[in-house]
């Protein structure tokens, strides 16, 4: 099982790759991933290698997100990011 500051330290990579900031909602996620996805994709860019870890990243953070919204109920959320309206954003 990996600790904590390894799994906080691949997300904060994951989301340097897709460019996006610390607190972030899916829908920014995914809304960046097509964005970078159409940017990056093989057809488009052949010289751009980053499509791998651009879908590497997206299905990490995705994992984490559906993880962290199941194991937790809205009001626990609540409480701990009250600015982001029942857990809509995630700091990572």
């Amino acid at each position: 099982m990996q600790n904590s500051d390894d799994i906080a330290a691949k997300l904060r990579h994951a989301l340097r790759v897709m460019e996006l900031p610390v607190l972030v909602s899916y829908e920014d996620i995914k809304k960046q991933y097509r964005k970078l996805s159409k940017k990056y994709h093989p057809d488009f860019n052949p010289k751009e290698d980053k499509m791998q870890a651009l879908n590497e990243a997206y299905a990490l953070l995705k994992h984490y997100i559906f993880h962290y919204r199941f194991s937790f109920s809205d009001e626990e959320i609540k409480k701990q990011f009250p600015e982001s309206g029942y857990g809509t954003k995630f700091r990572f």
